[in-house]
């Protein structure tokens, strides 16, 4: 079940898309970098901002070469983990938590933008090859961070984990 939080989740409050390593590219730019399957190209000389490459989208199975039609998805939402366990984090576990390259994927962002704050409870993803690898990101990440579960959660991931081993 979710804490009870004193605080409302503000997504202002969760650093995210920072550029750690000072090299012009937040993390946003630094994950369409590091995915595509071919060279990128980028705004100008630079090379802070990705313009193009080749990405594959593993919610939908549809290949991307704009990076204005993705987004970079947190598989475990922000808001979600802030009322899972969250609330109370200080800034720079928030900051880790929202730049953590493995609760990022590259992804379609109209499937993103539908997938929202929802848990695999309430959303999975349209290509269903992926659901496996899906819900062991999901639970990596929840217990990484020590995130609780909510009961309806545990049973669905449960229910989906044995079908992935059989």
């Amino acid at each position: 079940m979710p804490h009870l939080f004193s605080k409302l989740y503000d997504r202002k409050s969760w650093p995210h898309w920072v550029d750690s390593d000072g090299d012009c590219q937040n993390t946003r730019h630094e994950l369409l970098n590091a995915t595509s399957q071919s060279p990128v190209s980028f705004k100008d000389h630079r090379r802070c901002i990705v313009l193009g490459g080749s990405w594959f989208d593993v919610y939908t199975g549809i290949r991307f070469t704009q990076a204005s039609d993705l987004d970079v998805d947190h598989v475990v939402p922000l808001s979600y983990a802030h009322s899972h366990g969250a609330a109370e984090w200080t800034k720079d576990q928030k900051r880790a938590f929202a730049n953590d390259p493995g609760n990022l994927l590259v992804v379609d962002d109209s499937t993103n933008r539908a997938k929202s704050d929802m848990g695999p409870h309430e959303w999975m993803p349209p290509r269903r090859k992926y659901w496996c690898e899906y819900i062991n990101k999901w639970m990596a990440i929840k217990d990484k961070y020590v995130l609780t579960y909510d009961t309806l959660e545990s049973e669905v991931l449960s229910q989906l984990e044995f079908q992935c081993i059989n």
